[in-house]
């Protein structure tokens, strides 16, 4: 059980109703504030906290700045995981389904995407994926985040560094465009150029 001291010349208690009782127990301050572990909801704290990290970065440095952060946050990991695919299977380079593959199944606790088309034309070919990531709880929870914009800059970094790592010089750039948001299906359709 706490009580709280007396202290000499300042007005620290001047939020208790009575500021010269001494012997206020903490007891009871505990007991109205009082909150199981269990009832800890960090993702939704990380949620607003994502919201105002993307909002002030923005307010102080620029949308330039905001946007090349983010990029580099996702191409971070984007390196890690290429890495983590080469050592794996013994190998420097991959064709672009193959790497495109292997990725996706590392990626399985993140991203549930599946492959909608495959166009091919002499300098590139294209890839259309329907895409439930891990950010779209966050964005859908928070009233400052949009599908495709700027928190979206993460994906676009991931998979763009990734992609390009894993395909080597089979590649000269990859690319991943936001085309839309689909409600319906809870997921955002996305298209992967790779340059040739």
């Amino acid at each position: 059980m706490g009580y709280l001291k007396e202290e000499s010349t300042d007005n620290r208690f001047n939020s208790f109703d009575s500021p010269s009782n001494l012997n206020i127990e903490l007891d009871e301050i505990n007991k109205d504030i009082y909150n199981p572990t269990s009832n800890i909801d960090s993702v939704s704290a990380f949620e607003i906290i994502t919201e105002a990290m993307v909002g002030k970065v923005e307010d102080i440095f620029g949308k330039n700045s905001l946007l090349s952060i983010l990029y580099q946050v996702g191409a971070g990991p984007g390196e890690v995981i290429s890495q983590r695919i080469k050592l794996k299977n013994g190998k420097e380079e991959f064709d672009i389904l193959p790497g495109f593959k292997l990725l996706l199944k590392e990626l399985k606790g993140y991203y549930s995407i599946q492959i909608k088309e495959y166009i091919v034309s002499h300098d590139q070919i294209r890839i259309i994926i329907e895409n439930h990531c891990f950010l779209r709880s966050p964005i859908k929870n928070r009233p400052n985040l949009h599908f495709g914009k700027k928190f979206c800059r993460v994906n676009k970094g991931y998979f763009e560094v990734a992609l390009k790592k894993l395909l080597g010089n089979k590649v000269k750039k990859v690319e991943i465009k936001f085309l839309e948001n689909c409600d319906e299906k809870d997921l955002c359709l996305e298209e992967i150029v790779f340059s040739l």
